[in-house]
């Protein structure tokens, strides 16, 4: 089987990709976590949602995607935007409202998006990006691309209207549809547990006779191998297909809400961190020693420097222009 760096496009057999895209994934989730840590040094870092915690889910995600498959995500869109291919200074200007975004500063952290990297937008409304995705599965459908539409939203929206129906008109016209609900364990401050009835979410998607599985949303190669198998079974008309990535945020709800959770929770999540759990996995492996870790982190910093670079130099939107499109 051959698989493309996602990075050089270079088609790579297995028995090379195993060392060199283990250490491409490390790196991808080390820019997403290093990329909001600038965000946050801006002077003006906006209200935002983060995704400390949940990165092997961007980045598995988006590895296992094709660059022609719609994606569609929640506001909890950062991480996805950036591994996604939003370059990282346009991102960061997009999310401090200056005029290089990829939407001019207007879309913001909550309805971000680059149609040309196949990001087709945040959505704002928990919930509301759902039937949206069901309506672009079934334009690539009518168009007959072969393309598979994936819609990640958070555990959250597993309440909302939008998601059943969704399954239930997928299921009637077989839609290229991935629906991927991001569980990080709370909606806000409430708890999977006490919003929502299903004992697993992936019974939700039952009673619709949608095929779905639970995944380790820490574990970046778990969710690559999940979600390739999903898209594939999709791919080759089997349908809509229902993947629950269980993770951890480590942070508290955005940047403007107090943590709700207890301290001795926090503590514990942090064993579920998903960058220090890859990096000792690859370090075990043989896969990654000191001097290419060292290399990674320079390589971060230095995308990470030009971006900050390029939003310092991004003008603000004029006043006469900041209403166009909107």
């Amino acid at each position: 089987m051959i698989y493309v760096n996602k990075i050089t496009n270079i088609p790579l057999q297995t028995a090379v990709i195993g060392a060199i895209e283990r250490r491409r994934r490390l790196q991808a989730m080390l820019l997403l976590r290093s990329f909001e840590s600038a965000l946050l040094r801006q002077p003006k870092p906006g209200f935002q949602l983060l995704s400390r915690g949940e990165e092997a889910i961007a980045v598995g995600i988006c590895t296992a995607l094709e660059r022609t498959d719609p994606l569609l995500c929640s506001g909890r869109s950062i991480g996805i935007a950036l591994a996604r291919g939003v370059p990282a200074g346009g991102l960061l200007a997009e999310l401090t409202g200056k005029d290089g975004g990829p939407n001019k500063g207007r879309a913001g952290r909550a309805h971000v998006s680059m149609p040309s990297v196949g990001l087709f937008g945040a959505h704002g409304v928990v919930g509301g990006n759902i039937s949206v995705a069901a309506g672009v599965a079934l334009a690539q459908q009518h168009l007959g691309t072969k393309a598979v539409t994936c819609c990640v939203f958070g555990d959250g929206a597993c309440g909302a209207g939008s998601l059943h129906e969704t399954l239930n008109v997928a299921a009637l016209w077989q839609l290229p549809l991935l629906l991927i609900c991001d569980n990080n364990g709370f909606a806000v401050s409430t708890p999977v547990r006490q919003g929502i009835a299903a004992a697993k979410l992936t019974d939700l998607a039952g009673p619709f006779g949608v095929p779905a599985a639970a995944v380790d949303g820490t574990d970046v190669d778990a969710v690559v191998s999940a979600t390739v198998e999903a898209v594939a079974a999709i791919r080759a008309g089997g349908g809509p297909r229902f993947l629950e990535m269980r993770c951890t945020r480590l942070g508290s709800h955005s940047t403007l809400t107090r943590e709700e959770r207890s301290a001795a929770d926090v503590e514990r999540f942090m064993d579920f961190d998903p960058l220090p759990l890859y990096e000792r996995r690859l370090r075990d492996d043989g896969v990654l020693d000191h001097e290419r870790w060292v290399r990674i982190q320079a390589e971060v910093d230095a995308e990470i420097a030009e971006a900050e670079k390029f939003v310092e130099a991004a003008s603000w939107p004029d006043a006469e222009a900041a209403m166009l499109d909107v």
